[in-house]
């Protein structure tokens, strides 16, 4: 039987995400705006009257608290204010979570069921929010316990082989076709593993890689989401990432998925949330991951520094992901690393610079990447079309508008049957920027061949 809450459902809620009254009113007029249902006043006076139980939330109101909170909105439907609301409270205090299989099955089995809303969200975690997933995540990660067979069918050690081939698969035709047609084949593959998940029988060992197998068809989801503009959904799926990666045992995959997610916040949230997120992954697979590995996550973390403004640790973060990519390969590197070149980590370079403010050491480090044969066009085209317009940017930031036009074309080029939003957000950008310099003729040109 579930314990009656002492304080108010929207007391509990508000203070697990660490927000005061007028705090939480403008993230709630947020996210009431996403949802284009227009603005809410910011008074704090408005949430201590729904928390003091004598006044009920406007019907756009609520669907925007449960919206926050990650109500569904049929259980909105089905019960009075604030009942529904308490729902969310009982899912925050009824531990353990993410070192609960139980938990993570329901989870994962969630979304494999409803998916994502075709809808475009910009709500992003707050850091006391996110904060608690990561701490969540550290402390199961801590106190593992394996996985015990609860279904019918029989996995195999060969079928869970299978399954990462496939995976390995989708993120290939990610990096070639884009997110926005890779959404529903991700979903598929995802809800398959969850199914595999629920109504498993398995040995101690193939049990952790059919859970870590769900961690990473999880990230590949929430990637995809992200990529494709869909950040509230993309939150979801980190999450989900981070509790099967938990419940697997498994701190390489769970700090693979929160190395994306720190893309996720510096793009599109706080940067000093992105470096948080690096560093607990770092702690976490310390004396666990190859140089490979860490060589990743210390790009990722200058990435999180330039976009920071930090930009000594960005420089100190770049010589040490050079310096451990010096070790070579290693026999225990993930397959999921085959990205992690010499030519990314200038390409990452080149990228800090240029939010630094130094076009010239930014253009330095991007041919430095194509010296050391960047294989963008051919593997990698969405990505090397957003690095290709910052270099075009990093050309038109020193007036250099032919050269600058140059790149931005073979960008264009790249991205010829690529669809992801973030990529074309990218080239929009810099198609604005450049047409400052109409009255040029090359400028002029390139903008009425590609508008």
């Amino acid at each position: 039987m579930t314990e009656p809450l002492k304080d108010h459902p929207l007391v509990i809620l508000r203070a697990e995400l660490g927000l005061s009254q007028a705090e939480y009113a403008k993230k709630l007029d947020e996210v009431h705006q996403a949802l284009r249902l227009g603005g809410l006043s910011h008074r704090r006076q408005k949430i201590y009257r729904w928390e003091s139980g004598s006044v009920v939330p406007q019907a756009s109101a609520q669907r925007a608290i449960a919206e926050l909170h990650g109500v569904p909105a049929a259980l909105v439907k089905a019960m009075p204010w604030p009942e529904w609301l308490a729902t969310a409270c009982h899912q925050i205090q009824g531990s353990p979570c993410y070192g609960d299989q139980a938990a993570t099955v329901g989870v994962l089995t969630d979304l494999a069921r409803g998916g994502a809303v075709d809808r475009r969200e910009f709500l992003i975690m707050t850091s006391a929010a996110l904060g608690s997933s990561v701490a969540g995540w550290q402390e199961a990660m801590a106190a593992i316990t394996s996985p015990v067979s609860t279904g019918r069918r029989r996995i195999s050690a060969p079928m869970v082989d299978h399954l990462e081939v496939r995976l390995d698969r989708l993120r290939h035709l990610d990096d070639a076709l884009g997110s926005a047609h890779l959404r529903d084949l991700a979903m598929a593959e995802f809800s398959f593993i969850v199914g595999l998940v629920k109504d498993a029988r398995f040995d101690g060992p193939t049990s952790r890689r059919l859970y870590a197998a769900a961690a990473e068809a999880a990230r590949c989801c929430a990637w995809v989401h992200f990529d494709d503009g869909f950040h509230a959904q993309a939150e979801k799926f980190f999450d989900a990432a981070l509790r099967a990666s938990a419940t697997a045992g498994d701190a390489l995959v769970g700090a693979y998925a929160l190395s994306f997610r720190a893309i996720q916040h510096y793009t599109a949230g706080d940067p000093y949330d992105a470096v948080a997120l690096i560093e607990a992954a770092q702690v976490q697979t310390k004396n666990k991951a190859t140089p490979r590995f860490r060589a990743m996550l210390a790009a990722r973390a200058a990435r999180s520094y330039s976009k920071a403004g930090d930009r000594r640790a960005c420089a100190r973060a770049l010589h040490q992901a050079r310096d451990l990519l010096a070790f070579g390969p290693h026999a225990d590197d993930p397959p999921y690393l085959y990205w992690v070149t010499l030519g990314e980590v200038e390409m990452i370079a080149g990228s800090s610079a240029l939010q630094l403010g130094d076009p010239h050491e930014a253009i330095r480090r991007f041919d430095a990447a194509i010296d050391a044969n960047y294989a963008g066009d051919d593997q990698y085209p969405r990505t090397h079309a957003i690095y290709l317009a910052r270099a075009a940017d990093a050309h038109l930031a020193l007036r250099d508008l032919d050269q600058a036009v140059a790149v931005a074309d073979h960008a264009v080029r790249c991205l010829g049957g690529v669809d992801s939003a973030r990529s074309t957000a990218t080239l929009d950008d810099l198609r604005g920027k450049l047409a400052k310099h109409r009255h040029v003729a090359v400028v002029r040109d390139f903008l009425d061949l590609t508008a």
